[in-house]
């Protein structure tokens, strides 16, 4: 079965993905690996989805960008593996349309 891996990378990452996994409709994991020279990271891996991917496209945006703008002149960069292509899409350029082909990829 398809995985969709997060990275999340900046201040506070593990919380970040935490905050994602807590999305209604989305089940998965994080895991926080090796940390380098104080860079903070967190890979989250969504294994399944529940509901409309339109609407959770949606609130994953939004997840994104109210993280952002709680921690403003941080940095905080998330990018999206598609595990079908393995395009790698960075979610602050990403428009609800890329993510909601990424979650098609694993609501099959």
């Amino acid at each position: 079965m398809p995985q969709i891996q997060i990275a999340i990378e900046g201040e506070d990452a593990p919380t970040a993905a935490e905050a994602l996994l807590e999305i209604a409709g989305i089940s998965g994991t994080y895991e926080v690996p090796t940390q380098r020279e104080g860079t903070l990271a967190a890979i989250a891996t969504i294994i399944g989805i529940v509901g409309g991917v339109a609407a959770l496209a949606e609130q994953i945006r939004k997840w994104y960008q109210e993280w952002h703008k709680s921690h403003p002149g941080k940095q905080f960069d998330v990018v999206i593996l598609d595990p079908v292509t393995g395009k790698r899409i960075l979610l602050e350029e990403a428009t609800i349309e890329e993510i909601t082909e990424i979650l098609k990829s694993i609501s099959k």
